[in-house]
């Protein structure tokens, strides 16, 4: 038999489930300005901007390979892989590579990348000069993206890592893809519009 108290119990842990919700949808809404503040504080990663090269000697007594790791949260569907797994380069030396992004759903939808390494010392030796991490990327449904990727890691890199793990992690950026849909439907409306203007003066 159901009494009152056990209604009030019920409804209490509703509240408590509902609160615990929000506080867990707000908390990944946010984490991507979080992650840009506080790399823009510590200093050890400006996702927003390229960065200065200081060195640009290549030291060819020694190898470094590096792995890109690619992965996608928030639920964003989107497949994303590196176009090779991993590379081989001397430090200070210029090194080119490229990753593929596929929209899977029948919508534009909207990420941000943010990156990742391992040892983390890597990171104070890592320069991007060009990434596809500095700006958020919007996709049309199906559409498939190369996205290249220009670094150099620094001559100072210490001798014992000779091996880095790079790793990227989309993120759906909410709302930004809903303003791309309207932006695209409106140029549709205003290039129908003058079409059939010109086909009545004709």
């Amino acid at each position: 038999m159901v009494t009152a108290d056990t209604h009030r119990d019920n409804a209490a842990t509703l509240k408590k489930l509902i609160v615990v919700a929000c506080v867990m949808f707000g908390f990944g809404f946010a984490m991507v300005p979080f992650y840009k503040k506080l790399c823009e504080i510590a200093g050890l990663n400006n996702i927003a901007k390229p960065a200065a090269v200081e060195n640009t000697q290549v030291d060819a007594s020694r190898f470094v390979t590096m792995e890109f790791d690619s992965n996608v949260r928030s639920g964003l569907p989107w497949s994303f892989r590196p176009v090779e797994k991993n590379v081989r380069f001397h430090p200070g030396e210029l090194v080119h590579v490229e990753f593929e992004v596929r929209n899977e759903s029948d919508r534009a939808l909207t990420g941000q990348a943010i990156p990742s390494w391992g040892p983390q010392v890597a990171g104070r030796h890592f320069r991007k000069l060009e990434c596809f991490c500095f700006t958020q990327q919007t996709l049309q449904p199906g559409e498939t993206r190369r996205m290249p990727v220009v670094f150099v890691v620094e001559t100072s890199l210490p001798d014992d890592v000779n091996y880095v793990t790079m790793s990227y992690t989309f993120f759906q950026v909410e709302g930004r893809a809903r303003e791309a849909v309207s932006s695209t439907s409106s140029d549709v409306d205003g290039s129908a519009r003058h079409n059939g203007r010109e086909g009545q003066a004709g």
